[in-house]
């Protein structure tokens, strides 16, 4: 019998709920624009079926995207943004693919750590409306890894 991977068990021995990686345009869908396809986001992360995985790297690049008053139009609650990080986002180090050169490859290479952070701690979901990450989807389907813009991720975790 197979044993169950020490990064997916959690404190009281029991299997961690699947993970979902975010990329900025989808934080920003739902933090800041609030759009509809987002509005159960926050239940599903509190109620602890979903496990939202972050990189300090991908933190810095929604701050960089917010400083360029992207998302000013919005008047964003920047204090209330970053509560809400703080809470849900599982803080955790990118890691690597073994080997490199075999990984898929976006053709955005700022949302290359978004794929390879998926990839590595083997997130069921990348969600995003990035082109270039989603060309990839059909590539990293039999990774184990579905992504999905954030309706098809509402779609599929409802069920519907």
């Amino acid at each position: 019998m197979a044993s169950i991977p020490s990064s997916l068990v959690t404190d009281n021995m029991s299997v961690a709920p699947p993970a979902v990686v975010l990329d900025t345009n989808a934080v920003l869908d739902w933090l800041v624009f609030r759009h509809a396809s987002c509005i159960r986001w926050d239940a599903r992360f509190a109620d602890g079926s979903v496990r939202w995985l972050a990189t300090p790297a991908m933190r810095d690049e929604l701050a960089h995207v917010l400083g360029r008053g992207v998302a000013s139009a919005w008047a964003p609650d920047l204090e209330a943004l970053w509560t809400v990080w703080d809470r849900w986002a599982t803080p955790i180090e990118a890691g690597t693919l073994v080997p490199p050169a075999s990984r898929p490859r976006c053709t955005d290479a700022d949302d290359q750590k978004f794929v390879d952070l998926a990839l590595a701690h083997r997130a069921r979901w990348l969600v995003s409306r990035d082109r270039a990450v989603l060309k990839l989807a059909r590539r990293v389907r039999p990774l184990g890894l579905e992504i999905l813009t954030p309706e098809a991720w509402e779609t599929a975790l409802s069920g519907s």
